[in-house]
């Protein structure tokens, strides 16, 4: 389905890394047609020619062809004008310019582009606090070379765990939090991830009907489909390695692993500060689709009833109903994985068939509680009392590559560039 287009902006947009979110990005930012021309760095030679790179982006084994993804299955070439002299193409009519020598940020010239937005879709530098000088690169490099302001297609990740979040950097997700960015003082600004973002639009409805302090505990398991990073067939393990699940065949295996989702979570959603809450993640071999199953307990004082399966499903479609951008969606039918893949700016699409609730008694003997003072506790006619506690059980699918993240990735660069006068 072709993204909703847009006045033409009169600016151009740089992104840095062709891997999937990269090349995902330039498809989006084509169809869209916001952006006059896309300034795309690879940082190296890449195939025989600059035919070889328009091949690599014409057509994407999970989304099929860019012609069909713009214009349906009748559609024909929309990539042309090739010009391997000055590495430009046009797609869909949006020029795009190949760059392939340097892999460094602060390198790459951007003013010289006359590139003042830049999309790092690298995964490389995501450490705010580094220096344009750092000798790997770094994401201030982008600064350094011309561009005003850089979205990073991931959460950050500081190396130097005694260092605060630089004061121009802020972590946003679209529809939860994209108000928090200032672009008088923003400079970074961290799109999240994908898993991030269908949890964000999960967990604030609830905390919006509930309040953060009815909410007990929460946690959360991602079914996730396989990344780049992970292998395709069994390898060695690099030095110093410590999780070899990772070098594992993505092809013949489920895999635990580890996810941020937690820790950015509370970056867009401060009252999550007041919830315990566990994140953790599963990839399963498919190419996108992945599926967030979230467990909340709630403290029942519900006026009219206890909390039930329609309670939270009601909230969730008053929600979606209301959202005017539709980044949350409900469903009543019955999906599976493949049936969400490409559905547009989708943060999360709540599986409501499948949500369930189960409230029971919890008995609590305030003798034992930590910090009430046991004279206190000792004073009650009985210090044991129980509360009911309802435990809720919500599935929210997301395609964590095209419909989802690369939606509101191209939604983030659009609203940033239309306040940098």
């Amino acid at each position: 389905m072709t993204p909703a287009t847009h006045m033409k902006s009169g600016l151009k947009l740089g992104v840095n890394g062709l891997g999937r979110i990269g090349k995902l990005t330039v498809w989006h930012h084509a169809g869209r047609g916001y952006f006059d021309e896309l300034v795309v760095n690879i940082g190296r030679p890449s195939g025989a020619c600059l035919a070889d790179i328009a091949h690599y982006l014409e057509r994407d084994s999970t989304y099929g062809s860019l012609q069909g993804y713009l214009y349906g299955c009748q559609s024909g070439p929309v990539i042309g004008d090739l010009d391997e002299s000055t590495g430009s193409m046009t797609i869909n009519g949006v020029k795009v310019t190949v760059l392939r020598s340097a892999r460094n940020p602060r390198e790459l010239h951007w003013k010289d582009h006359n590139v003042r937005l830049v999309v790092d879709t690298t995964g490389q530098f995501l450490d705010p606090t580094l220096n344009p000088d750092h000798p790997a690169g770094a994401l201030r490099g982008h600064l350094e070379s011309g561009a005003e302001k850089v979205i990073v297609s991931a959460p950050f990740k500081i190396k130097d765990k005694g260092k605060p979040m630089p004061e121009d950097a802020v972590t946003t997700v679209m529809g939860v939090n994209d108000n928090a960015y200032d672009p008088r003082r923003h400079q970074l600004i961290s799109n999240a991830s994908c898993t991030t973002t269908c949890l964000a639009h999960m967990m604030k409805p609830l905390i919006h009907a509930f309040g953060p302090k009815k909410i007990l505990s929460a946690s959360m398991s991602t079914v996730h489909a396989a990344t780049g990073t992970q292998a395709v067939l069994d390898r060695l393990p690099k030095a110093g390695a410590t999780d070899l699940r990772k070098t594992r065949s993505i092809l013949n295996n489920i895999i635990l692993t580890s996810t941020g989702a937690a820790n950015a979570l509370r970056l867009v959603i401060p009252e999550m500060e007041q919830i315990g809450f566990i994140a953790e993640s599963v990839r399963i071999p498919t190419a996108t689709g992945s599926l967030i199953i979230l467990v909340v307990n709630l403290q029942e004082d519900m006026p009219g009833g206890n909390i039930r399966r329609e309670t939270i499903n009601g909230i969730y479609r008053q929600t979606a109903q209301e959202d005017p951008r539709r980044y949350l969606l409900f469903s009543d039918q019955q999906n599976v994985s493949a049936d969400i893949i490409g559905l547009p700016r989708a943060a999360a699409i709540i599986e409501g068939h499948e949500t369930h609730t189960r409230t029971a008694d919890v008995t609590i003997d305030l003798t034992k509680v930590p910090g009430l003072d046991k004279a206190v506790a000792g004073s009650l006619p009985d210090p044991v009392i129980k509360i009911l506690v309802t435990q809720a059980v919500i599935y929210g699918w997301y395609d964590n590559e095209m419909g989802s993240y690369v939606q509101m990735l191209g939604d983030r660069a659009v609203s940033i560039a239309e306040q940098l006068g």
